[in-house]
Formats: C-alpha cells, sequence, structure tokens
C-alpha cells in the first residue's frame, strides 16, 4: 500500500487517537512515556552487503482528514517501511524519536499484549532503530577504543551489549548491539533518540582514529532499512514455519546472542534474500531480530502474521513494548541511561569484558576501572547504583525521589509503570550507594505522598531466552 485515497478513506477514521478511549487511557497506567508521546501528538553475504540503492524516507502522506487530524509537526515525522501495514492493522500512531511509530493496535489493550507477549508471541515494528554497517581494516580497532567490549575475541555471527562511551569521564553515549560477520565486518544498533548525537560521535571519532594512523574504517548507515523483533515462547515454532530451507536454518542451534543469514519463504511462495536473523530481544522472552531491505519489510512482516495467524501472533506497539522492557530490567536511554551516567553506576559491569580489565584502551577506561574497584580495594567506587523497586500504592513514575526512613532525598526513579505480570507497581532508578541492596526497604514520593519501597533484583520476571537446548 501506498497511501492512496482508497486505503486513506477505509482507516482514516483508524489512525485518530482519542485521549478519552478506554484503550489509550490504559497507556497512561501501563506506559507513561508513550503517552506523553500521545499527548504531544495532540496538541548482509546479503542483500545488505550488495549496497542496492536505498529509499529515501518517503514524504508524509496528504494529512488524514478528521477531528484529529496530524499537526505540522507530525507531518515531518519519518516512517518505517512498515508505516501503512500499521494503518491498515489500526495502529495508534504517535511521535517517537523523530517517527510515526504505533503505541498500540485496536484489537488488544497495552496489557493484554504484553501479556500476549509473554503467553504466545507478538510482532514489533523496531524500524527506527538506526542499522550500521562498519568494515575494513581499522573497524574492530575504532570499536575496542569507543567501547567497553573485547571485540577482538567477538566469534563471528554472535553479539554483544555494549555501550558507546564519551572519552574521559566514560558516561554512555547510546547502548547498542555489536554483531561481527566477519574479520573486519560489522552490523552495530544503536538507538533512534541518539541518531543525531550518534552520528556526530563517530564522524568525529572515526576521522580522529584514521588520522591518528588507525586503518580506513568503512562506515554506512542502512536507512530506510526494515528492522522486526518476534517475540514470545512461540516465536522459534512462527519464524520456523517460513523458513526457506528448515534444514540449512536449525533455529535450534540458533542461541541467544548468535545470528545467521537466512532465506525465508514469503507470501506467494516467493523467496527472500538471505536475511540477517539474530537471536535476542528486548522483552526478556525467547524472539528473534530481522533485519530487511525497505523493498521486503511489508512482505515478511506479512508472511509471518499470514503464517502464524491471529490466534498465535499479533502486531504489538510501544507500549507492550516499554513494559515488557522494565520488567526484563532493561534500560531506555534517556531514561535509564545518558551522557553523565558510566557503565558501573547503571548496574552495567558485566559489558567491561575480562581483557578490557586488565589492558583498558577504551574511552573513559580511567573512570570505569576506579570505578570497578571499591574505595576499600584502591578504587573509587561509585556513589550511586542503579537499581530495581517494588513500590505499594499508586506507580511511581520517572522524576519521583527516593528517600530513605528519615525522609532524606537518596535518589530518583527513571521508569516505573504497573507490571502487568506480577501485578505490583515495579520501577526502576538511581540510589545512593550503601542503600542498594535486595531487601532495603526505602520510600517513594508519588503526588506528594510517601510510598513505601522494597529494593528488587532485577529482572523483575525471569528471562526466558535460549541459551541451551531448552529456554532457561
Amino acid at each position: 500500500m501506498n497511501g492512496s485515497k482508497a486505503v486513506r478513506s477505509l482507516v482514516g477514521p483508524l489512525a485518530r487517537v482519542r485521549p478519552t478511549s478506554s484503550r489509550v487511557r490504559e497507556v497512561l497506567i501501563v506506559c507513561p512515556k508513550v503517552y506523553a508521546a500521545l499527548q504531544h501528538r495532540n496538541a548482509f553475504h546479503s542483500s545488505m552487503f550488495h549496497r542496492p540503492t536505498l529509499r529515501r524516507p518517503r514524504k508524509s502522506s496528504p494529512l488524514i482528514s478528521g477531528r484529529h487530524a496530524f499537526t505540522e509537526a507530525d507531518a515531518k515525522l519519518q516512517r518505517t517501511p512498515l508505516y501503512d501495514l500499521h494503518i491498515a492493522h489500526a495502529g495508534k500512531m504517535v511521535p517517537f524519536a523523530g517517527y510515526a511509530m504505533p503505541v498500540q493496535y485496536d484489537d488488544l489493550s497495552v496489557g493484554d499484549s504484553h501479556r500476549w507477549t509473554r503467553e504466545k508471541a507478538s510482532l514489533f515494528d523496531v524500524g527506527h532503530m538506526v542499522q550500521h554497517r562498519l568494515s575494513g581494516p581499522g573497524v574492530a580497532g575504532i570499536l575496542t577504543r569507543l567501547t567497553p567490549a573485547s571485540v577482538a575475541s567477538l566469534e563471528p555471527h554472535h553479539s554483544t551489549l555494549s555501550c558507546l562511551l564519551h572519552p574521559g569521564t566514560g558516561g554512555i553515549v547510546d547502548d547498542t548491539i555489536i554483531t561481527r560477520l566477519g574479520p573486519e565486518l560489522f552490523y552495530v544498533v544503536t538507538n533512534a533518540a541518539c541518531r543525531e548525537k550518534d552520528t556526530d560521535y563517530l564522524s568525529e571519532h572515526i576521522k580522529q582514529y584514521t588520522a591518528e594512523g588507525g586503518g580506513a574504517v568503512d562506515w554506512e548507515v542502512l536507512n530506510g532499512w526494515g528492522l522486526l523483533a518476534l517475540q514470545g515462547p512461540l516465536s522459534a515454532d512462527i519464524l520456523g514455519s517460513i523458513l526457506l530451507h528448515p534444514d540449512e536454518a536449525n533455529l535450534k542451534d540458533l542461541y541467544f546472542g548468535q545470528s545467521k543469514f537466512i532465506q525465508l519463504r514469503l507470501i506467494h511462495g516467493q523467496p527472500s534474500t538471505p536475511l540477517l536473523i539474530s537471536r535476542g530481544g528486548y522483552t526478556g522472552e525467547d524472539g528473534f531480530e530481522i533485519s530487511i531491505p525497505p523493498d521486503l519489510a511489508v512482505s515478511v512482516a506479512t508472511s509471518l502474521l499470514h503464517s502464524a495467524g491471529p490466534e498465535k501472533l499479533r502486531l504489538a506497539g510501544l507500549g507492550a513494548r516499554d513494559s515488557l522492557r522494565l520488567e526484563a530490567g532493561m534500560c531506555l536511554y534517556g531514561h535509564d541511561l545518558d551522557d553523565t551516567t558510566t557503565p558501573i553506576e547503571a548496574g552495567l559491569s558485566w559489558t567491561v569484558a575480562k581483557d578490557r580489565r586488565t589492558n583498558g584502551g577504551f574511552h573513559g577506561d580511567g573512570v570505569i576501572l576506579r570505578q570497578l574497584r571499591p574505595i576499600k580495594d584502591g578504587g573509587s567506587g561509585v556513589t550511586r547504583r542503579r537499581v530495581g523497586l517494588i513500590v505499594e500504592g499508586a506507580p511511581a513514575r520517572e522524576g519521583a525521589e527516593i528517600v530513605d526512613p528519615n525522609g532524606e532525598v537518596i535518589g530518583k526513579i527513571t521508569s516505573g509503570c504497573p507490571s502487568p505480570t506480577l501485578k505490583q507497581n515495579i520501577a526502576m532508578g538511581y540510589i545512593k550507594n550503601g542503600h542498594h541492596k535486595s531487601g532495603t526497604q526505602i520510600g517513594v514520593t508519588v503526588r506528594g505522598k510517601r510510598r513505601n519501597a522494597t529494593v528488587s533484583k532485577m529482572p523483575f520476571v525471569p528471562s526466558k531466552y535460549w541459551k541451551s537446548a531448552a529456554p532457561i
């Protein structure tokens, strides 16, 4: 579909967002960050490496008529390749990181979509994320400098979660997934909200690295490409049903953090080009992320939906994605992570590889390596730590103050929502060192009233990643 008059006349009423409707009101309860965006609206062997001609972001289609028509600002939002598919499925579109993205769909409330993902499978459009292809003799060297990951020891078709770091301070520029595809070839995914900042950062430091005599680095942003996240316990069966060569793909032996180029059988039997499919995701469930050239994105999404049927697979939006990632204890950049926060403060010490703790050589290593050692061992330790919280009474939202039993402010909430799985209010935030141990009783100020809270281990809901012959 291309936004024709026929399509617009059919789905136009479904594209209107009514903040007074019961389902949209639920977004306020489950996902306040996305609701804020909703309020704003209402005022690679593979085709990846053949370097196809990529489409420029499509111009906005004519404004949808109706009582809640797009604003001029909304008309400038970018669109993923699946925009028309979202509209056809009654997606409630909101501004998010410069894109028009679905917060939910008409068939399920946000809470129901969350539970559906935990019990069956959901398909998320994450095409707003920025996909990079970095190659050349200097690529391992530059990634080794910018991140604390052990890039040199990363095996082909294995991934690692890491952080781009500021020199000197060790503050987090962005969190990222790094996948090695070959000796001098990497696939890197960064956050859409950090697109401009990351572009400036990478441009500056790649230029500096090569000027200092580092090897050449070829960097390409895969503009216009699709990225699908298939998440939930039925994900492997659903993806397996459209594999072109099931025996070659062998999903049972593709474990969490691994990837493979796989051909899919699309609707009407056409084969896809080899697509980079990675096992992992942002929900804590087993699942896959599929990187797709612009012209195939709709076909792949439609093929998955058609093959599985609505009894197994539904589209899901930003609302469910946010509550799922919070239950999984995962950070959202700009809220739980920022430029002033180091990986150690953020509870991401595990992103600093063992060999990097000895040899350093990455941005901010002087600060980060001292933070890894407590003061009693000659290090600096940290003064604050990211923790999980179970909050009684009303849910604690971003910005709420954390207080000790004497009422002294000792921290701040960065994310919070009711957990559809646990039926408790969960949150994460930064708390003064010494109050961070699991089980510590503290308070959170919610709407001027102190609520009792308990420091909790994360993830709040056990992860079910496919790490061996069975999910654990």
